[in-house]
């Protein structure tokens, strides 16, 4: 893991509800707490790669409490019909119960869902992250489809 990361992530452990994604499903088996690492890893990755100047400290962080949502969207809920319009708000406001936030860090997980949320990203940071969460999603997708249709290949081979 890259140091950066595992550096703010045993910063947030104490404060956070980490424990309650570890429980929760995002995209096929991956947890939303997985998603969140992965997310924050190759927004790492991509500005790296890019060398863009970033606050890698703000990345991490809103990358880490993009989805922190902290309930399983997969359940029907009639209040939560919309998730994916609603869930940037309620991580927001989960986060800023848990955390103390920056600017750059509100501005990610409020605006990670751009296109969906017809509102963009301001700071780069946030852009980033929404790029990087696009990407994670649909691997992690891509993944679960393959591994489904791996296990109903094996089930019926004689």
């Amino acid at each position: 893991m890259d140091k950066r990361l595992k550096i703010v992530i045993e910063e947030m452990e104490p404060e956070g509800r980490f424990d309650v994604e570890r429980h929760l499903r995002q995209h096929g088996s991956t947890t939303v707490y997985a998603h969140s690492v992965n997310v924050a890893r190759t927004s790492l990755n991509i500005a790296d790669k890019c060398r863009l100047k970033v606050d890698d400290r703000s990345m991490i962080r809103g990358a880490m409490l993009h989805d922190y949502f902290l309930y399983d969207w997969h359940i029907p809920d009639d209040s939560r019909s919309l998730h994916g319009f609603a869930h940037p708000g309620i991580a927001l406001k989960n986060a800023g119960e848990d955390f103390e936030l920056n600017s750059k860090e509100k501005n990610i997980i409020k605006r990670h869902m751009f296109p969906l949320t017809p509102v963009p990203p301001v700071c780069r940071e946030a852009w980033i992250v929404c790029i990087a969460d696009k990407y994670c999603a649909l691997k992690e997708t891509a993944y679960h489809i393959y591994d489904m249709r791996h296990r109903i290949k094996e089930l019926f081979s004689f």
